[in-house]
Formats: structure tokens, sequence, C-alpha cells
């Protein structure tokens, strides 16, 4: 990386299997090298499928809306820039009632002859920017999540429920991404995690936007963002994997 000043580059972090292990908090190691070392080296973001009172859960309470320069919960469909909600948009004006009413009663019916080890509570969850669809249900046990994922991985449930639905929908504006160990999101074309480069580019003159995530397969929900050509992307399988290449980039010892 080319010596920048901190207000010259970002360094942007998906969080689920990027700043913490799936479902997992920050560890506070990682935390403290995050906010003392890399911090007054760079600009520093988050940009997540999950809601704001997810991110508080993994990163370890509110004071992440002090720490990170940019928040970008729901995959930037909500903005916060340094602490204070600036932008939001809400798919329920973009799509109307009656078309998620139809979409939402179709995945249910779907759901319920679908056969698997086992279901829990919360199959639908409906958030800002996006749908959240779970086969089992978001109520399920850390141990009931590595069940599933492995079984996911067997039976590809969500990519087979996934095809259903487009199939189904092929007249509806819609994109599907698998993150995490056992849900899906759905919400129009466009709104992926590329939506918060919307606010950045308007806002920002950074000469780099560089971003880590692990979910960068096609399919995955970083990989729009990692393959576009406005970011510097870096794979990563764990926040170890993050936290080495921050060292090298940033040449910390």
């Amino acid at each position: 990386m080319v010596d920048y000043t901190r207000e010259e580059i970002l360094l942007l972090f998906d969080v689920d299997g990027t700043l913490t292990q799936p479902r997992s908090t920050i560890e506070l190691e990682f935390e403290e090298f995050l906010y003392k070392h890399v911090k007054p080296r760079a600009t520093i973001g988050i940009i997540g499928g999950s809601d704001l009172g997810k991110m508080f859960e993994q990163l370890n309470g509110q004071k992440i809306l002090e720490k990170f320069d940019l928040i970008f919960p729901e995959n930037g469909l909500v903005q916060f820039d340094k602490g204070e909600e600036v932008g939001k948009q809400n798919i329920i004006n973009h799509l109307g009632d009656a078309t998620l009413q139809k979409f939402i009663n179709f995945v249910l019916h779907y759901l319920s002859e679908l056969e698997l080890p086992f279901k829990r509570g919360t199959f639908v969850e409906f958030r800002t920017g996006m749908l959240n669809i779970c086969p089992i249900g978001r109520q399920c046990s850390r141990e009931e999540r590595n069940l599933f994922e492995a079984f996911d991985k067997e039976h590809k449930v969500r990519s087979k429920m996934i095809q259903v639905l487009q199939k189904e929908f092929a007249d509806i504006d819609l994109t599907y991404s698998i993150g995490g160990q056992i849900s899906f999101d759905v919400f129009p074309n466009g709104w992926d995690k590329t939506y918060c480069l919307r606010y950045i580019e308007a806002n920002y003159k950074f000469k780099e936007i560089h971003f880590f995530g692990d979910k960068t397969e096609p399919g995955g929900n970083d990989y729009e963002i990692y393959m576009d050509p406005r970011t510097i992307s870096h794979k990563v399988e764990n926040p170890t994997d993050t936290r080495k290449i921050l060292a090298e980039l940033l040449q910390l010892s």
C-alpha cells in the first residue's frame, strides 16, 4: 500500500466471519489491535447484511458508533457516518405491501413442506432493506446452527430454495444472497453490499477502498462488492486472516 494519510484510505470490513467467528463476538485482542493500531492509520468501516442491533451484539456494543468512522447495516441500506444515521432505504416503499405479502406467503408455504432434521422459530425476518429467510429458524442454538451448516453443504437446502424462488418470482427484481451458516437474504437488484459505495463516493474522495470479506464466491453476500472495480478486495477465511492481511498492508509489527 502506498503511504497514504488516514483520510485517503478506507478499510471496509464484513463482520460475520471476517471480524468475528460466525455469530460470535469479536475477540478482545483483535478489537484492541483494530482500534489502537489500524484506526490511526486508516478510515475504518463495517458493512453487513444484519441490522445494527446484531452488529452491536457481535462487536461488543454501541461503542462501535464511536470507534468506526462508517457503519453500513443491512447491506448499506442504512448508513451511519461518525455515529449519526445519515440515510435509509426501505424495501416496503420499493416493492409495495402486495408484492411482499405474496412473496412471504410463498416462502412460508414452501418451508411448511420442507423436511429438515429440525426446525425452530423465526423463519422470515423483516429488515429495512431486505428479507432474511432461514429454513431452520433463527431461534436455533449454536450447536443446531453448526449441524444445519453441515446438512446444507450436503443437501443444498438454501441453494435449491433460491432456485425455486427465482423461477416463481422471475418478474420481480430480486437478488438472493447466501451469507452466514443458516440463512439467505432477499433484496431488490443492486441492493447488495455495493450499495454502500454510493454513499462513500458521494461524500468521500478516498484514493483506495479496501474490502475484507469471507463470502466472496458467486452467491455469497460479499461477492458483488468483492468483485467491484472500485474496491481492492481481500478474501479471508476468519479474523486471523483479516489481522494478518492488515498487518502486512499497514506494515504493522
